[in-house]
């Protein structure tokens, strides 16, 4: 199974930094499911602008936690580079 970091993009221009199983069903869901992030319910539709492929929950769930903790700026150069 892949384990995925994301980035979405809001239309409100703000970033969310998520985790999942299942991007593509994950992604749907912010945009049009009652099971979205409650954050992005408010700001939809959102678009996948990033994200990052792992082996494992754990070093996926450990890299959301440092990406979330990143400044915008720097998740901007994150999406950019």
């Amino acid at each position: 199974m892949e384990h995925y970091v994301y980035i979405l993009k809001c239309k409100d221009k703000t970033l969310y930094t998520g985790y999942t199983n299942n991007l593509a069903k994950r992604v749907l869901a912010h945009n049009k499911l009652k099971s979205g992030a409650r954050y992005t319910k408010a700001r939809r539709p959102v678009k996948l602008v990033y994200f990052e492929k792992y082996r494992t929950k754990s070093k996926s769930l450990k890299r959301e936690i440092i990406v979330k903790k990143m400044k915008r700026s720097e998740k901007l150069k994150l999406i950019n580079a």
